[in-house]
């Protein structure tokens, strides 16, 4: 019956929507990091500057509820596999399950932000996201550095996402992604569009994950909360690179080549 459920229209309705939804939010950082990089300064290259890039469109208070409605199918979707076990072999394994919780609190926060802010615009009471990406990191950060072993704590975060980011690169460039489609259903030319952009977007994802984890370690060796960067920030330091604002502008059309990804998962992928 768990299993029944976790399969069930409404769960499967709710994944599609919310792996577009994914696409919608990285296709507009992607195109917030290249304003970066040629030197345009404006919305925070992160999700909460993504949708204030929304809300700043006509219908912009109806689609901040479908973003934020959407990240809240995502959450639905991971917590159905944390619960029940995820759709293919091994799904109901204790490690994927547990994966699956983590990416639930993850979509359960960032849906929550969204719909507050969507609620927020809604009463006429401006525009606050609670901080970009970057404070907010900051924030955290020195809240646990201040706490008992807040140091190892911190390092072992930054470390936990440096190894994901590295994860998520190479499961990326081995086309892992594949045994999540539904290949057959594919035409050549869609399977060939579909790695291109899953390895392209999966790799460069991957690169700024591994880098803000770096980051993260660099504050706990340092003690120093300010080393740590949010999406914004991280996506802003490879502008500082010898590379200059090109190596930002690959990593941003790596992303919104992730975005389009997001879009082909949400039609293609098994649930």
């Amino acid at each position: 019956m768990g299993r029944a459920a976790a399969g069930s229209r409404a769960v499967e309705w709710a994944a599609r929507w919310g792996l577009a939804t994914r696409g919608v939010i990285y296709l507009l950082i992607g195109a917030l990091a290249i304003q970066v990089a040629a030197g345009r300064n404006g919305n925070q290259a992160d999700r909460g500057g993504a949708v204030e890039q929304i809300s700043g469109e006509p219908f912009g208070k109806v689609m901040v509820w479908v973003v934020g409605l959407g990240l809240a199918g995502m959450a639905l979707w991971r917590l159905s596999e944390a619960l029940f076990g995820a759709a293919g072999p091994g799904g109901h394994k204790g490690t994927k399950r547990l994966t699956s919780a983590g990416r639930f609190v993850f979509y359960g926060l960032a849906a929550f932000s969204v719909i507050a802010f969507a609620l927020s615009r809604t009463a006429g009471q401006g525009a606050s996201q609670g901080g970009s990406s970057d404070k907010q990191s900051k924030d955290v950060t020195a809240k646990v550095l201040d706490m008992p072993y807040g140091q190892w704590l911190v390092g072992i975060a930054g470390v936990t996402l440096v190894a994901a980011g590295l994860w998520t690169a190479v499961r990326a460039a081995q086309r892992a992604f594949r045994k999540h489609l539904k290949v057959s259903e594919m035409s050549r030319q869609n399977r060939e569009v579909v790695d291109f952009l899953g390895i392209a977007g999966g790799i460069c994802r991957g690169v700024v994950f591994a880098t803000a984890g770096g980051f993260a370690v660099a504050a706990a060796v340092k003690y120093d909360p300010n080393q740590a960067k949010g999406l914004d920030d991280t996506l802003r330091s490879f502008r500082e690179t010898p590379a200059g604002p090109w190596l930002l502008v690959a990593i941003a059309l790596g992303l919104a080549l992730f975005g389009a990804f997001s879009f082909a998962m949400a039609r293609w992928r098994k649930l």
